[in-house]
């Protein structure tokens, strides 16, 4: 990757950006309430949101707590978590792989989790049943793909990233084949939907269910993020420090890995969040993995959440999400291209 003036950032202005991040994701994250088609005043979401923790009076109608709890309360939630793993996914195997161009379904992860939620809504599964047979199938894709790579003679690396574009390309033919059998009236539009991901239909259940792997995921890359910067350097290099690359790569694609798969396998296809919100940070807090990291956790979540917010506004009939991160992604990486700095 190339080396930026912004790489120059000082310790102290990369705390100070990752801490105004942190500021204007809460402050995002409690103006989210405020939107949507049923109105209600700022101080009855703080009330109701207290309420389930304290106990208060009831100053707000059953229909308000619906609307704040069980509606936009799941779906504020999955946004920041989302967001926050692909981001987080697509920082791990930029800087595993040493390439500008590698996102968080480089390995598959994303056409085995299509494979597998289009093979349940085939099979009239439930909305746990897609969800749990998207994530399995992903991580198959992956462990296929790895199976592979390392059974490979030459680079290993590229060895894993050529046997990620066959199993891929296999997972959606395989997907491609599902929709041809599917149901044209029923199972075929909830496969497409699915495919172009949305946040909508989420519940507090499904939340917590998908909060075990992207939390254990989101701890150990943190955890590992000084050494992540080890990756940059030569095996010999590393070596002489006492690193065995090798084994530290296996586990920041592992925990990349099971952050792609709980959000693909909750969300459907959500594109660029991974590539894109990368870059930015880049520019914000440089290439350090040590600030570079939480600062992605903060900005891709900030970036879904909003997005999130004008996919169920900006018209009376809900946009997938899929559909508006493409819209402002792809451009705004061309936009990036083309400056003298471009990440690639």
């Amino acid at each position: 990757m190339n080396v930026t003036k912004r790489e120059t950032i000082s310790d102290r202005q990369a705390h100070w950006i990752i801490a105004l991040l942190g500021g204007v994701l809460i402050v995002l994250f409690f103006l989210s309430f405020l939107l949507g088609r049923f109105d209600v005043p700022f101080g009855e979401v703080l009330r109701i949101l207290i309420n389930r923790i304290v106990p208060l009076e009831q100053t707000w109608t059953d229909r308000m707590a619906i609307a704040v709890v069980n509606i936009r309360l799941p779906r504020i939630l999955l946004a920041c978590l989302v967001g926050c793993c692909l981001t987080s996914a697509g920082i791990a195997y930029q800087t595993v792989f040493q390439n500008p161009m590698a996102a968080p379904d480089i390995l598959g992860a994303s056409s085995g989790a299509c494979f597998g939620a289009a093979l349940a809504i085939l099979l009239q599964a439930g909305r746990a049943g897609i969800t749990a047979s998207a994530f399995a199938f992903s991580m198959l894709s992956v462990f296929l793909v790895y199976l592979v790579g390392s059974r490979t003679r030459g680079n290993r690396v590229m060895s894993i990233l050529l046997a990620g574009v066959m199993i891929s390309s296999l997972f959606s033919a395989a997907t491609s084949y599902v929709k041809l059998v599917a149901d044209p009236t029923n199972q075929l539009p909830a496969i497409t939907y699915w495919l172009m991901g949305s946040l909508s239909g989420a519940t507090l259940k499904e939340v917590l269910y998908a909060l075990i792997p992207m939390t254990a995921g989101l701890i150990l890359l943190f955890l590992l993020r000084w050494r992540m910067n080890l990756l940059t350097l030569s095996g010999d290099e590393a070596k002489s420090i006492g690193v065995n690359t090798g084994r530290l790569r296996l586990c920041v694609i592992l925990c990349a890995t099971l952050l792609t798969a709980s959000s693909v396998a909750v969300s459907g296809m959500i594109g660029w969040v991974g590539l894109v919100i990368p870059h930015l940070c880049r520019k914000l807090v440089g290439s350090n993995c040590r600030f570079l990291l939480p600062a992605g956790m903060l900005f891709g979540a900030i970036f879904l959440l909003l997005v999130d917010n004008l996919s169920r506004n900006l018209l009376s009939v809900e946009i997938p999400i899929g559909i508006l991160t493409a819209f402002i992604g792809a451009p705004f990486f061309l936009f990036l291209m083309t400056r003298k700095e471009a990440p690639i």
